[in-house]
């Protein structure tokens, strides 16, 4: 049991993290998408969406020759500030992060595109700032869509597997999240913590996708 908790606790800490880095980079980037036009915005929208699709060991892979010790990004963090991310819990959240990231980014996408322009402009009529007018107009009627994607995203990351772990490994107490800890225990043979790691995963999953169905405009439209 004090496997499942410790990895339950790894767990919930990276995907909060990846969440957290998700909302803001979500945000940003529909809310850009979404108001403004230029050439290559949909093939800047597929790229965005390609974790989605693409295998999570493929990721895994791209973010090791990124980040290793002999990757461009990972030799440049070992110099300059002594970082090292692979095989520690902060490469287990990039991984998360970048694996989660199209569930949140196509919801707040969608989300920003239904708003209605006019009340915006209504608000620049007014003489309200773009920055007053986001955080006081558009947030606000948005925020139902992008926190369904949030759960989502949440849900992606706690449960990612591949790309965690070949960027962090399975270090028990360390990196060993619960997907990659059950893993671990099938192999091992060990049944019981399995089955009691996959029942505690099951569980959250269920409450978040719940919360997440209820936040949906779609649900909120027929009500």
């Amino acid at each position: 049991m004090d496997i499942a908790w410790t990895a339950l606790a790894l767990s919930l800490k990276v995907a909060a993290w990846a969440t957290a880095l998700n909302l803001l980079l979500g945000i940003g980037t529909g809310y850009l998408l979404a108001r403004t036009r230029f050439p290559g915005r949909e093939l800047l929208d597929a790229l965005l969406t390609l974790p989605m699709v693409m295998p999570p060991t493929v990721l895994g892979y791209y973010l090791l020759v990124l980040l290793g010790r002999r990757g461009t990004l990972g030799v440049w963090l070992q110099e300059h500030f002594g970082i090292n991310l692979i095989f520690t819990w902060q490469g287990a959240v990039i991984a998360a992060t970048i694996v989660a990231f199209p569930l949140v980014f196509k919801p707040a996408r969608a989300a920003f595109e239904a708003v209605d322009g006019q009340l915006e402009q209504a608000a620049r009529v007014l003489g309200i700032a773009e920055v007053a007018i986001f955080f006081r107009v558009t947030l606000p009627l948005a925020w139902r869509g992008i926190l369904a994607g949030v759960l989502l995203g949440f849900v992606r990351a706690l449960g990612e597997f591949g790309a965690t772990l070949m960027v962090a490994g399975s270090i028990p107490g360390k990196t060993q999240t619960l997907s990659v800890a059950v893993y671990e225990a099938v192999q091992a043979g060990q049944d019981d913590t399995a089955n009691t790691l996959v029942l505690i995963t099951s569980f959250v999953c269920i409450v978040v996708l719940l919360a997440a169905g209820k936040l949906a405009p779609g649900r909120i439209a027929h009500k």
